[in-house]
């Protein structure tokens, strides 16, 4: 038996699932519902603003938990669906909880609300519940998926709030308000580099550290790992201080297919800019690994064929770094540093994944894509600071344009994108974090 009430709850299986929040549309004047989620941690709280998914920032970088977006139904049926993998959610993560949002009205006016966990593989339905007892609330905490000896269970918990979804998340230790530069308390990214380092003056890194080329046999000609520096140190580019990144030489590998990439380089701490090409058509996923050799952070995805890109990573500054690209064919890297990357100070335009240097004041930007060939696709815009932590500004799905602002510099500015984009600032904010500026 899936289907459970108020209070009950049931184990999983641990395996990869689809959740998604149902209801039934009541016409163009019934509220507008969206699905969020929460990781919690052991003390009940989220650990950062980044552990709220929603619509202004619809993913979380370490946990990989995703809103996918709104799907419509038969009948008037229409659900939210977030993608949710256990063996993915970060070990001081407790609890991931479901939420849903009103606009324009309570959720005792949304018809038939529930919440369904299915199996990302097979389809089968893992738990069900359906909120039954719904009157003034604007927003709702639907249930959570809480480990339990091991394991994970899933709780039905149906409480709700009057005041709206910055009120949910207040209630578990979320502030949306701009924090500090400095490093929070607890990042994993261990100390900053001492002074005197590569970091603080532009020069190759020392040769000791370099790998020997390997040759990766293939069905062709082998294609090597070219491991040794391609040129001197980058000429600055932008106005990023020294501590975002440090300067290096640049370094190139090139691979086909499924590969891990021992580079044998520990760069002083700080972000990378990592370029990207890839030939042909196949999904690309590009992550750092652990000493374990476990995905750690994302550097880039994307579908699209015939990649030309640039993604960024966040080096601890204590262990070799390690990477692992998932395609098919061939592929090169390029790893540079960030004062290399140019600078979003006026209009810029693009095509697929980028990353854009942002030392300004806060501003608001205007955002337009156009989508791949058939105009569709996604593009989304984050906001990295130093010490690797980041938020979403801006998102949508196929072609069009919005609005949204950022916070004051300095920031990295990482594009996802399926096809063509341009950026622009423009007078004043977006509406701040809660503005659906990407709808």
């Amino acid at each position: 038996m899936t289907q459970i009430i108020k209070g009950g709850n049931l184990p999983l299986s641990g395996e990869p699932m689809r959740v998604a929040v149902v209801r039934r549309s009541g016409g163009p004047e019934a509220p507008k519902v969206d699905a969020a989620a929460l990781l919690v941690d052991a003390d009940g709280k989220v650990r950062d603003r980044g552990d709220l998914v929603f619509y202004n920032q619809p993913e979380h970088a370490g946990s990989g938990i995703r809103l996918l977006g709104e799907a419509q139904g038969e009948d008037g049926v229409v659900a939210d669906w977030l993608e949710v993998d256990p063996g993915r959610i970060e070990s001081s993560v407790e609890r991931v909880v479901v939420a849903a949002s009103s606009d324009g009205g309570t959720f005792g006016e949304v018809e038939d609300l529930y919440v369904r966990a299915v199996s990302a593989t097979t389809g089968e339905q893992l738990a069900l519940y359906a909120v039954e007892d719904a009157t003034t609330e604007t927003a709702i905490l639907l249930g959570e998926f809480y480990r339990r000896n091991g394991g994970w269970k899933f709780r039905a918990v149906g409480q709700g709030y009057d005041s709206g979804l910055p009120a949910l998340a207040t209630d578990f230790g979320f502030s949306p308000s701009e924090e500090g530069d400095e490093d929070e308390p607890g990042s994993d990214d261990g100390p900053p580099p001492a002074a005197g380092t590569v970091q603080d003056a532009p020069a190759p890194a020392p040769a000791a550290r370099v790998p020997a080329p390997v040759a990766v046999e293939k069905a062709d000609a082998p294609v090597p790992y070219s491991g040794a520096p391609q040129s001197a140190a980058l000429g600055r580019l932008n106005e990023l201080p020294r501590e975002m990144g440090p300067e290096f030489a640049y370094f190139e590998y090139q691979g086909e297919g499924k590969e891990d990439v021992e580079t044998g380089l520990t760069l002083p701490r700080g972000f990378l800019a990592v370029d990207v090409v890839k030939k042909g058509a196949g999904y690309l996923d590009i992550v750092t690994l652990t000493v374990r050799k476990r995905r750690w952070r994302q550097v880039m995805r994307s579908r699209m064929d015939d990649l030309r890109g640039v993604g960024v990573l966040h080096h601890d500054g204590q262990s070799p770094l390690r990477l692992r690209v998932d395609t098919r064919g061939r592929w090169m890297i390029r790893l540079r540093p960030v004062s290399t990357l140019r600078s979003f100070d006026g209009p810029v335009q693009g095509y697929g994944p980028d990353v854009l240097a942002y030392t300004g004041d806060e501003t608001g930007v205007r955002f337009r894509f156009e989508g791949d060939e058939d105009k569709k696709g996604y593009f989304g815009v984050a906001a990295h600071r130093k010490g690797g932590h980041w938020e979403y500004r801006f998102s949508r799905r196929d072609r069009g344009r919005g609005k949204g602002d950022l916070p004051r510099g300095p920031r990295l500015l990482v594009v996802e994108a399926d096809g063509a984009w341009s950026m622009e600032p423009r007078p004043g904010g977006g509406g701040g974090f809660w503005s659906r500026s990407g709808r």
